[in-house]
Order: structure tokens, then C-alpha cells, then sequence
């Protein structure tokens, strides 16, 4: 049904007719792209793999029907019978729920500072992907030139240019550093991009959303096709599904379930208010909760299906590789022909030579190798992006070629989430009206994304990661949740379900 009832819609504050989308794909798309961000690509697959695979969609989908679907209809609904941002709505139903508004645009704001830091760091890695070798594919040399760099050869070279060469991070969050320099040309560009694509608002992200919220879609088929064709990506997908019904007795897989989906749809921001909004009073914003909530929970399965066949692949590749090793050991220790013990009979052959002669495998530097050990070496956040597929994109023939695609997407996911987050700031303060008529909109714009460029210079500094994790654990999570809460309460018992 269409979203009826209640004060009579209103402007944006200037005396104008109300911009509003050219076509309802443009306004589903943005919608999309705002919820569909990193979080699905990074998060929803660990999560998935760590509580019990199959098993975790069991309170995922209930969480995405009680919690999810329920709140994002509020949002919808109200932003666009009211016609307003986050502040003008909530202070039409109350003066004092207009604090709901304000802490929205708030938390808006602050997770817009350290999410576009994780988009100048996917543009430091998609820049230096257009090179053969990929920089992080081995050790650089030391100062003297005369060997491999001792830290590099300690860790691994993926792990070293995430953070030595690209952090360049700090020993702890007391010692500031330096400003990182390539990554503060990288922010303003980062911040640049945004710009122009909100620079008029809908107008502008309107066109621009049809590319960032596509392209990932096309990046992930082929990473999809691509995946199931390698070697051991059956192997990942069996131990992502593969239930644990037992593991549901966990309260905290419960609890993960419903914040991945908070987080997922980006519930309370003020995004999804600001851009129903620009809808006409009469929209079916019921079967757009509906239907955005379904695309956005399905594109973080498809995600998992691309991203696990990959990290199959790698623990593969990875295993094997143990396996080599260690036949190396046997071949070296017991004079066996060169090549005469193959992967496949490394088992048996070990399970002999412990029979025969204990002592002497004892002594060798054996490692264990089990294919279940590497694919519990997956990771969430910027450790499966930066570190652990960008490791197995090494593997991948072409890999420069698949390390541009795989940047690319996450530049662009992260990207049509910026437009939410941007319009969740820029739509209340239109609608305000603290700035002049005859101000324009593109100069507000413009002066909301060079403070926010200004105020995330901090995360460029050396130890702008620890600052990056702060924000990340302390500035949204419970802020959200909080705010979720009024506007339900906000919408049943102040505004009335009736109305």
C-alpha cells in the first residue's frame, strides 16, 4: 500500500518545488547502493563461516524479518510522506525527538570521515595495481641493496606493504607519526569523486548511481564464474555452508545476526529518509522495504559465494604448498628419488615412515598440514581485503588484472554508500535552511565534503588506523541502535500508527 496519513508533505525549506528522482530505478538504486557496501563483501561471510555456516542464516533471516524489514519501513515511510530530512522530519512529529535528527546527522558525519579513509586506501591499492608485478607480490630490497627487507621477510610481502608501505603504521595510538603523504593526495581525491557525484544532490548522484551501484554486481558475476572454475573453491564453499546447528545455542551469533543486519540496510543514518524524501507522496514505500531488504540480504550471499570460492582456491594453493615442503624434508632426509613422492601420497608415505623408522621423521621440521587449518585463516574487514584475498589474487593468472577489478569494486560499493551517507548530512541542513537562498546548493556541498576532508587528515598520520578502529567501535554502533529505538517509539506512540 502507499505510505498515507498524516501532516501534509513540505518542501525544502527554500520555497521551491522539491527535487525529486527522474524514475523510480534511479531511487531504488540509491537506496541499493547506500545499503549494499563493503560490509556485505567483508563482514557477512566471515560471519557466516564463523557461526556455523548454513546454520548463521537461521537468525540472519529472522532477524532481517523482525528487526531489518520493520525499521526500514519506518524510515521509508516517513521520509516520504513528510517530504524532509532527519532533523525536519522527526521534528515535525516532536519537538523532542528532533535530538533524533541531530544525533543521525551526527553519526552520519563521523562515520563518513573514517569510511572514506577506507576508500582512499582501496584507490592507494587500485593505483598500484596497474603494474606487473603488483607491488605486494614480493619482498622490496633493503637500504643497502643487498638483500630483501628483514621485516618483509618476517611477515609476508602482502602483509608488509599493507603495513609498512601503505600504513606505515606506528608501534601503538600514542605515537601520532607522520601525515602520510601519498595518502593524503589519495583522501583528497577520495573526497573530490564524492563531491562531484552529490554536488546537486539527487540530480547528480541520481545519474552517477546507474555505474556504482551496477558495476559491483557485474565485478562480482565474474569473480563468481571466475571462483567456481579454480581449483578448491568447492572445497571453501563446503566448509562456508556446511551447518553447525549446535552453534546456535551461541547468544552471540543471535546478536551479530541482528547488527549485521543494522548495519547491512543502514538503518538510522538518516540516508533512507533523506532520499524517500524525493519520492512522490503515493510511492509504494512498502514494497520498496521489502524489496531493497531482499536484494541488499541476497547480494551478501551471492558476495560470500564469489569471495569463498577465492579463499578455497587460496587454502588450496596454500596446502599444497605445505604438503611440498614437507616431501622436500622426506626426499632430502631418506635419499628418495627427486619427485618420487607426490602430494596424493604424502599421507601414506608418512604413515610408513612413522612405522619404520619414528625417530628419524621425528627430527625433521615437518609441518601439519591440514586443508581445514588454511581456511580457518579467513578473515573480516580490511583483513580480507588488504591482506588475505589480496594474497590470493597473487595466485590468480593475470592477477594485476584481477586485482584492478577486485579495487574497483570496492571503490565503487563503497562509494554509492558515500552518497547516503553524504545525503544524510546535506539534506537536513537544505532543509533548515541555515544557509541564504541564494546561497547555492553546490557550495554548501562543497563546504560540508572540504570540512570532512579536513577533519579526516588525522587518519593519514601513522597511526591513523588505531584512530580509524576507534571511531569504527565507539562512534556508531550503540549511537544507531539508540536512535533506532526513538524512531519506532518516535513513529508508533508520538506520530500514531494510525495516522
Amino acid at each position: 500500500m502507499a505510505c498515507a496519513g498524516g501532516a501534509e508533505p513540505r518542501g525544502d525549506g527554500h520555497g521551491d518545488e522539491r527535487p525529486a528522482w527522474d524514475n523510480k530505478v534511479q531511487y531504488l538504486l540509491s537506496c541499493i547502493g547506500f545499503a549494499v557496501g563493503l560490509g556485505n563483501i567483508w563482514r557477512f561471510p566471515y560471519l557466516c563461516q564463523t557461526y556455523g555456516g548454513g546454520a548463521f542464516l537461521i537468525p540472519y533471516l529472522i532477524a532481517l524479518v523482525l528487526e531489518g524489514i520493520p525499521i526500514f519501513y519506518i524510515e521509508l515511510a516517513i521520509g516520504q510522506r513528510l517530504r524532509r530530512g532527519s532533523i525536519g522530519v522527526w521534528m515535525a512529529i516532536s519537538p523532542y525527538l528532533g535530538g533524533v535528527g541531530l544525533g543521525c546527522l551526527t553519526v552520519s558525519f563521523l562515520v563518513s570521515l573514517y569510511y572514506n579513509t577506507v576508500l582512499t586506501w582501496v584507490l592507494w591499492y587500485l593505483l598500484n595495481s596497474f603494474q606487473y608485478p603488483l607491488p605486494w607480490s614480493s619482498c622490496p630490497l633493503d637500504l643497502n641493496r643487498t638483500g630483501l627487507e628483514a621485516e618483509c621477510q618476517a611477515s609476508s610481502p602482502v602483509s608488509y606493504f599493507w603495513y609498512r608501505q601503505t600504513l606505515n603504521i606506528t608501534a601503538d595510538i600514542s605515537d601520532n607519526g607522520s601525515i602520510q603523504w601519498p595518502l593524503l593526495a589519495c583522501l583528497a581525491a577520495s573526497w573530490a569523486v564524492v563531491y562531484l557525484c552529490v554536488i546537486r544532490s539527487i540530480e547528480s548522484l541520481g545519474k552517477a548511481i546507474y555505474f556504482t551501484a551496477l558495476f559491483p554486481y557485474l565485478v562480482l558475476t565474474i569473480f563468481f564464474i571466475r571462483g567456481l572454475t579454480l581449483p578448491g573453491a568447492v572445497k571453501g564453499l563446503i566448509y562456508l555452508f556446511t551447518p553447525d546447528v549446535q552453534i546456535l545455542q551461541n547468544p552471540r551469533v543471535w546478536l551479530d545476526a541482528a547488527t549485521q543486519i543494522f548495519f547491512s540496510l543502514s538503518l538510522a543514518f538518516g540516508g533512507h529518509i533523506a532520499f524517500a524524501s524525493y519520492n512522490p507522496p503515493g510511492n509504494n514505500c512498502e514494497k520498496d522495504a521489502v524489496t531493497i531488504a531482499l536484494v541488499n540480504s541476497m547480494t551478501s550471499l551471492y558476495a560470500s559465494i564469489a569471495v569463498f570460492s577465492v579463499l578455497g582456491f587460496k587454502a588450496a594453493n596454500d596446502h599444497g604448498r605445505c604438503l611440498d615442503r614437507n616431501i622436500l624434508h622426506l626426499i632430502n632426509a631418506f635419499d628418495f628419488p627427486e619427485q618420487s613422492i607426490s602430494r596424493d601420497d604424502y599421507a601414506a608415505v608418512l604413515m610408513h615412515l612413522n612405522t619404520t623408522q619414528p625417530e628419524r621423521v621425528a627430527r625433521l621440521p615437518l609441518e601439519v598440514c591440514h586443508l581445514e587449518d588454511f581456511l580457518d585463516k579467513s578473515a573480516s574487514g580490511t583483513g580480507l581485503a588488504f591482506i588475505v584475498f589480496t594474497e590470493a589474487i597473487l595466485h590468480m593468472p593475470g592477477a594485476p588484472g584481477w586485482a584492478v577489478l577486485f579495487f574497483g569494486m570496492l571503490f565503487t560499493l563503497g562509494l554509492s554508500s558515500m552518497f547516503g551517507n553524504m545525503e544524510s548530512i546535506i539534506t537536513p541542513l537544505l532543509d533548515m535552511g541555515i544557509v541564504r537562498g541564494s546561497v547555492p546548493k553546490e557550495v554548501l556541498t562543497g563546504l560540508v565534503c572540504l570540512f570532512c576532508f579536513l577533519s579526516a587528515i588525522c587518519f593519514t598520520l601513522q597511526s591513523g588506523n588505531y584512530w580509524l578502529e576507534v571511531f569504527d567501535n565507539f562512534a556508531a554502533p550503540l549511537n544507531l541502535i539508540i536512535f533506532a529505538f526513538f524512531e519506532a517509539v518516535g513513529v508508533a506512540y508520538v506520530y500514531g500508527t494510525r495516522r
